[in-house]
């Protein structure tokens, strides 16, 4: 009889760095771009070790215990599980009840593995990093995709074996869905369109799974021989460096951006071959990395990594909707958030994982005699038991009440219904404006000093707009206003005041819209430049939804030159890490660039808290009123007419 499989103590390793990747991407994901491919890791490990042990299995001794599989796997993944889904729900049901909408679904779907399916015409994308509602459960679609596999995994594997008496044929079918997998993610990928069905589906992250169960057909744990050349052990150590700073690389880079192209048209599969790669290294015994990966800090981690997991993503989303002032503390809050996760994680996997590993029947009804033995002081059982009451019954309470919660469309608030209306308005009115900019951009415009006298004559013959003079701007001001040129694009916070912004300025371009980052908008400026319609003074409201990278700003200076001014409206979202990194970006690209002008929105919003909707990021109607009339001021104390 062969020799079991032996305990590959590096993958703890391994597995510690794909949590760390994920938890950091999760704190902050426009510094940590590819921390998400930790999930990759995660998949790749599941598709060889499960792989590897039935080949094994049935090279062995001809049969896979298919039954003990199934058993192994519940103790492993379900009580963590179900205690996760039950300890949110209760907490969503005392704390947060505007998550109680479809709780219920959510909760089914993850006991029967098909989350990642219910996401997919459910669920809030995985990359929205500024929803209202953000789910404390959009990370479990991996759990969903491994208990699917798991459960499909040992008939296909008996198939396999039944029918398929050769390995090479073996290997050729699994690459054959592997590549399949990984081409339908490719072909399914368009710009501009929703990526949940590609970033979700089970048959488009196959291919990570698939590359781990092609290498347990060739490279068996059991067949590894120690005893190998020292050229072998050179190669296999240097391939193992060379591929592991490959993997952090592409973690780090830019291009590995989840909003992009590049990671669904091969870049998660180059990683997740990469990974394949490392993993092979790591199982054989004569290469050194099994060792390098194995210590005690990540021997902790990886051990923990299923409870680290499920619980990291919750307890970021609890903490911070009860703390409004993030960017204000943003290392000592996710200190925070860090220790909290540890702590949970450990708290789990001792009191949860291990036990219920071991568990029998036997096990849980002493425990439960001594929990209500009044005769005698068990503590841990009694004050166990009473929590996982209370849980259970908080818990219930709010799976039951979800489906009683009426489902708000977040396109019915009052924000939302403005900025649709506001971008309506916009496209309506640019087609004009545009048309009217080529025109008057050719024509050499009236000195400034004449523009002035005119305005002050009409300040007190032709008022306009007057009610706005009591926000900070004077009737001078305003008549100035009403000539000076802008184009203006920005995201959602201008968008929601564009109407008081066309007021002010009706000779403005204003194209603001929902969720744009400032990449996304540099073909936008463009397109206005090559029009004609990119006017002297180019007003910049981006950077709410997150940072941009330098060379991305300098690139836009480019588009713009040097004849007209930018004028930058600096970022209030105190609820997000990002906005002292945009915000000090602003700040020295003021300094680089001598017709680049910061408008300190900042620094005014936040004397005024009263001005702003729940999220403390969006303008309310009066913040409106505030918002258009500083900015229009700026523009027409240091503007180009």
């Amino acid at each position: 009889m062969k020799k079991h499989n032996r305990f590959i103590t590096g993958y703890a390793g391994l597995r510690a760095l794909a949590v760390i990747g994920v938890i950091l991407y999760h704190l902050d994901p426009d510094r940590f771009v590819g921390g998400y491919l930790g999930v990759p890791i995660f998949l790749v490990l599941s598709g060889y070790l499960v792989t590897d042990h039935m080949f094994h299995s049935y090279e062995d001794r001809g049969v896979y215990d298919a039954k003990n599989f199934y058993i192994r796997r519940i103790k492993k993944l379900y009580p963590q599980m179900i205690t996760l889904l039950w300890l949110c729900s209760a907490y969503i049901f005392l704390f947060q009840q505007n998550l109680l909408v479809k709780l219920n679904q959510i909760v089914t779907a993850n006991i029967f593995n098909v989350f990642n399916i219910w996401q997919i015409f459910n669920g809030q994308s995985y990359f929205e990093r500024f929803a209202a509602n953000e789910s404390p459960f959009v990370h479990l679609w991996t759990m969903s995709i491994e208990g699917q596999f798991y459960i499909v995994w040992p008939l296909v594997i008996w198939l396999l074996v039944k029918y398929v008496p050769k390995k090479q044929t073996r290997l050729w079918i699994l690459t054959a869905v592997t590549l399949f997998s990984a081409l339908e993610m490719a072909v399914l990928f368009r710009p501009n369109i929703d990526i949940n069905r590609i970033y979700y589906g089970t048959d488009t992250r196959f291919f990570s799974i698939g590359l781990g169960a092609m290498l347990a057909v060739f490279w068996p744990t059991w067949k590894l021989n120690k005893n190998t050349g020292r050229h072998h052990r050179v190669v296999l150590n240097l391939m193992g460096a060379v591929v592991l700073v490959g993997m952090l690389w592409m973690a780090c880079n830019p291009i590995l951006n989840p909003q992009q192209a590049f990671p669904y048209q091969g870049g998660i599969f180059i990683f997740s071959i990469l990974t394949t790669i490392l993993v092979a290294i790591i199982a054989h015994p004569a290469s050194i990395w099994n060792k390098l990966l194995t210590n005690p800090i990540f021997n902790w981690i990886g051990s923990r990594s299923y409870g680290i997991y499920l619980y990291q993503f919750p307890i970021m989303i609890f903490f911070e909707d009860k703390v409004k002032d993030i960017a204000d503390h943003v290392v000592l809050y996710r200190v925070i958030e860090i220790v909290l996760i540890l702590i949970v994680s450990e708290l789990s996997y001792r009191l949860i994982e291990k036990p219920w590993g071991k568990m029998t029947w036997f096990k849980i009804k002493n425990h439960l005699s001594k929990a209500f033995n009044w005769q005698k002081n068990y503590l841990f059982q009694k004050v166990s038991t009473a929590f996982a009451i209370l849980v259970l019954v908080f818990g219930t309470m709010g799976i039951a009440k979800a489906p009683t919660v009426k489902v708000e469309n977040p396109n019915d608030s009052p924000l939302a219904k403005q900025i649709k209306k506001n971008r309506d308005e916009q496209l309506k009115d640019n087609k004009k404006l545009i048309e009217k900019a080529k025109k008057k951009n050719k024509k050499p415009e009236p000195p400034k000093n004449k523009i002035m006298a005119q305005a002050k004559i009409k300040a007190k013959t032709h008022p306009v707009n007057k009610k706005f003079q009591k926000y900070g701007i004077n009737q001078i001001q305003l008549q100035l206003a009403q000539r000076i040129p802008v184009t203006a694009i920005g995201d959602s916070v201008m968008a929601g005041s564009s109407q008081n912004l066309k007021k002010l300025m009706p000779e403005s371009i204003i194209d603001a819209a929902v969720s744009r980052q400032l990449i996304q908008t540099l073909p936008i400026f463009k397109q206005y430049k090559d029009q004609n319609a990119l006017n002297k003074n180019v007003l910049v409201g981006l950077g709410t939804n997150g940072p941009f990278q330098e060379r991305d700003l300098d690139y836009l200076m480019k588009i713009v030159g040097k004849k007209r001014k930018v004028f930058w409206i600096n970022v209030y979202v105190p609820t997000r890490a990002w906005q002292s990194t945009v915000n000090n970006m602003l700040k020295a690209a003021e300094k680089k660039y001598p017709n680049f002008t910061v408008i300190d929105w900042n620094k005014l919003a936040a004397a005024h808290p009263q001005w702003f909707y729940g999220d403390h990021t969006h303008p309310n109607p009066v913040g409106s009123l505030y918002y258009s009339s500083y900015i229009t001021k700026k523009l027409v104390e240091k503007g180009l007419y």
